[in-house]
């Protein structure tokens, strides 16, 4: 217990660094352009908690985060952000029963108890936020975006043993929301041109996938959400 409240501590003092240092250092004039854009790839590690013991997580998949980015500032520290994402994430589940999927392939698989089943979703993200920085700093500024991020899934599919890449939309909900919070640092290239390096977190907290409790799916009630840790790597120019 005192090992995780240490870890938590670290995690707060890491994304609340901006803020820390603005208060410390103030405020200076405002000399960047009022709007930024950037891109960014981020390399994505996703996985599934549930709130049911019957069903649960079964490991973590790797993806991508590909998007762009803008910046609107109202004061030298501060910005709203937005942007455009497209999220490829996953995960597995297992469950304890047998059950029968729902596929778009005219024959529904019956998934014996305890076979993993590998989710592949691919999101349309719209995420606003608040963007927190602190003056430069030689080359560096630091920061901290937080906000929320309402998502479209454009991609839904499944791994269920020898059937792959099977299209699943009665199994996978069509719309999402998550919180994000990425903290990172700012390399300054010169002009407005920075390297931007990061670490984020996203907490899709709305129920991700279908149940059918009927005859023959035989599916428990539960809530699945998809968290997704992620390394971002981009441009601001």
């Amino acid at each position: 217990m005192m090992l995780k409240s240490k870890k938590l501590s670290v995690l707060i003092l890491f994304i609340l660094l901006p803020a820390c240092l603005i208060a410390q250092r103030g405020e200076r004039p405002q000399t960047g352009p009022v709007i930024t854009f950037g891109v960014h790839i981020d390399p994505v590690i996703s996985w599934f908690s549930s709130d049911i013991d019957s069903v649960r997580n079964d490991g973590a998949r790797s993806g991508f985060n590909f998007g762009i980015s803008a910046y609107r500032y109202f004061g030298p520290n501060y910005a709203i952000s937005t942007g455009l994402n497209i999220i490829s994430a996953g995960g597995r589940l297992k469950t304890r029963n047998t059950t029968t999927f729902d596929l778009t392939t005219g024959v529904d698989p019956v998934v014996p108890a305890n076979t993993p089943v590998v989710y592949k979703i691919q999101y349309l993200s719209v995420p606003i936020g608040l963007k927190l920085q602190t003056n430069q700093i030689g080359f560096i500024t630091f920061f901290t975006d937080l906000g929320i991020d309402p998502k479209l899934v454009i991609g839904k599919k499944v791994d269920i043993d020898d059937l792959e890449d099977q299209k699943a939309p009665g199994e996978i909900k069509p719309f999402n929301i998550s919180y994000h919070i990425i903290a990172g640092i700012e390399y300054d290239m010169g002009g407005s041109t920075a390297i931007v390096l990061g670490l984020g977190f996203d907490n899709n907290f709305a129920d991700i996938t279908k149940d059918y409790d009927k005859i023959p799916f035989n599916q428990p009630k539960d809530k699945i959400s998809h968290k997704l840790l992620s390394i971002r790597i981009g441009v601001n120019f």
